[in-house]
């Protein structure tokens, strides 16, 4: 295992920096991963959220403000929390009111990686990152789709996921209460990054990273205490978990592209697997 390897996590604390894109009735804070990118904006009523031609799906998580969004010759009425999958083209999202819009893209999404405030981080490629390939296309053909997330609760887990063919989202449930220090989740994946990107509540990430040959270029354990709305970038081999703190109620959501073969083959796992089906060598 060489230094190269081992990347530093990247974070951003929305409600203390500025927007990287604003415009009429938005303000939009940018984040990317080597094959992801995160948008989030606050909007007012009436903003217009627009892409002229995206290469490929993106995912619109709705926290708290409804939207209309067009794409494809259609037009969905999205109700706060729910989440969509936006078919390639031109498309545009339509808040209807105040509050907060998700938008995750792929990287092929390059204005948006080019502005994103970690950019720089990605110079180089990201080597140590598996490449971006897409999965099948769904039967269906691609179109506007909506999932309201309190329709899509199990009893036996506090997971809620989504893919498309370049992203897979874990919207988890909300917590209201700190999570039980007795029962964190430290593990590492080994050639795909995480992004975490906290829309309520304080969190604290936990992070350790593995030693390598080079003792020069070890890396000193993080403990990351970050409000909400925040994004954190977990790179490949560090180990991490988080727990939320405090009294307030809390949210986070994982973002990982492209999808994730270990959650897919777990059955029923992924809220919408009969539409997006897997590789046929898995």
């Amino acid at each position: 295992m060489s230094s190269a390897q081992i990347r530093p996590a990247t974070y951003a604390s929305h409600y203390d920096t500025p927007p990287q894109l604003t415009a009429d009735g938005s303000r939009t804070w940018i984040t990317r991963g080597a094959n992801f990118v995160v948008a989030v904006s606050e909007v007012t009523a009436g903003a217009v959220l627009a892409r002229d031609d995206n290469a490929d799906e993106y995912m619109v998580l709705l926290p708290d403000a409804g939207a209309e969004i067009r794409a494809g010759g259609a037009a969905i009425d999205a109700a706060a929390e729910s989440l969509s999958i936006v078919p390639p083209g031109r498309s545009a999202v339509v808040a209807k009111n105040a509050g907060q819009i998700v938008r995750v893209f792929s990287k092929r999404a390059e204005d948006l990686a080019e502005r994103a405030e970690n950019a720089a981080a990605y110079a180089d490629g990201a080597p140590d990152v598996a490449p971006l390939v897409d999965w099948p296309a769904p039967p269906g053909g691609f179109r506007l789709r909506n999932y309201r997330l309190a329709e899509h609760q199990r009893a036996d887990a506090n997971m809620r996921l989504f893919r498309s063919t370049n992203l897979m989202i874990n919207v988890l449930l909300k917590r209201t209460a700190p999570r039980d220090v007795r029962k964190l989740s430290p593990h590492a994946h080994d050639d795909f990054e995480q992004g975490s990107l906290v829309l309520e509540g304080d969190y604290v990430h936990h992070l350790r990273y593995p030693w390598i040959p080079d003792k020069s270029q070890w890396r000193e354990d993080e403990h990351i205490e970050i409000g909400s709305p925040s994004v954190l970038v977990i790179p490949p081999k560090v180990i991490h978990t988080s727990r939320n703190v405090g009294d307030k109620q809390s949210w986070l959501i994982d973002i990982f592209s492209p999808p994730r073969i270990d959650f897919s083959k777990k059955p029923g796992l992924v809220v919408n697997a009969d539409e997006y089906p897997m590789p046929a060598a898995n």
